[in-house]
């Protein structure tokens, strides 16, 4: 099978993302009945940080090692990559050192660069433009809860960042609508999202018109890794667009609640609605864990029948 990588959502097509979802389902069943799957035996994993994480570095890791594999642990102050050694050339030797590599790191660019120079599959861990393995667990917790996406409607409420952009994406493979709503001088950039057309979303001044009727509200971090030196503006500006319970009452009556965490409780979110009936923040975090060995198994051996 040809190199295949995973830099943005839409880099799989519809089959390509139902198909995950089918086989997260099954590993995730094997998971939670202590059977032995081991796909990826003696396969590696590498795994480059120049961001911080947790529940990436932990669910690529565990999610590895669970499917047979190993899981290595780069951070680029730690390597040569932090020392200035071209993209071009870390990809050269990395990728014929291992099996798989994850990255996550701040421009898109720079993984883009990487992947041209690999020879084997690259997997956007997190960039300052996408992130989607997140959106991915998103609507696999989804399915999980309510049935199919299709025709529904996520409310998205605050910075139209990295993980508004990759859910832009995936409501317009998957054909879903998506209503965004930040505050002036943050609205959703088509050509930064990676978008064909706006067909599928549609903007809001005012985020309870966004959230009203929604079948899922979602939010993240006001401030997101990268631009700490705006916090103080960015609460100012922000202020109007937490989650609340009132927000969650004029969505539809079975909406759901996500938020891809790390959360500040009092800021975009209120402690209420994500300890509340409507969230499902802890399923959604652990199936980063299930989608992506679902992904890895994918691009490592293809469909399996």
């Amino acid at each position: 099978m040809s190199i295949k990588h995973y830099l943005q959502f839409n880099d799989l097509t519809k089959d390509e993302i139902y198909y995950l979802f089918d086989r997260a389902k099954w590993i995730k069943d094997q998971f939670k009945s202590y059977k032995k799957y081991w796909p990826l035996e003696d396969r590696t994993l590498v795994m480059i940080f120049e961001k911080a994480s947790t529940r990436t570095r932990l669910s690529f890791e565990s999610g590895m090692q669970q499917l047979g594999g190993s899981a290595i642990y780069l951070n680029t102050k730690d390597s040569q990559l932090g020392r200035g050694e071209p993209v071009e050339d870390a990809a050269q030797v990395i990728s014929r050192m291992s099996d798989v590599v994850m990255i996550r790191t701040y421009d898109q660019e720079i993984i883009e660069r990487f992947a041209e120079n690999s020879r084997v599959p690259v997997i956007n861990g997190l960039t300052n433009e996408y992130h989607p393995c997140q959106i991915l667990a998103d609507i696999f917790t989804y399915i999980e809860h309510r049935g199919p996406i299709e025709g529904k409607t996520v409310a998205w409420i605050g910075d139209s960042n990295n993980v508004c952009n990759t859910w832009l994406q995936a409501a317009e493979l998957l054909n879903f609508n998506m209503h965004v709503s930040t505050p002036k001088g943050y609205e959703v950039e088509i050509e930064r999202a990676g978008l064909y057309d706006d067909s599928h979303f549609e903007e809001f001044e005012n985020p309870m018109d966004a959230a009203k009727g929604a079948h899922l509200v979602t939010t993240d971090v006001w401030t997101s890794m990268g631009y700490e030196a705006e916090q103080k503006e960015r609460m100012m500006d922000f202020a109007d667009w937490q989650v609340d319970s009132d927000m969650m009452d004029v969505a539809d009556k079975s909406a759901l609640f996500m938020h891809c965490l790390p959360a500040h409780r009092g800021e975009e979110v209120t402690a209420e609605v994500i300890d509340g009936k409507h969230s499902v923040v802890w399923d959604e975090a652990e199936n980063r864990l299930h989608v992506q060995k679902a992904l890895l198994e994918y691009l490592l051996v293809g469909e399996v029948k």
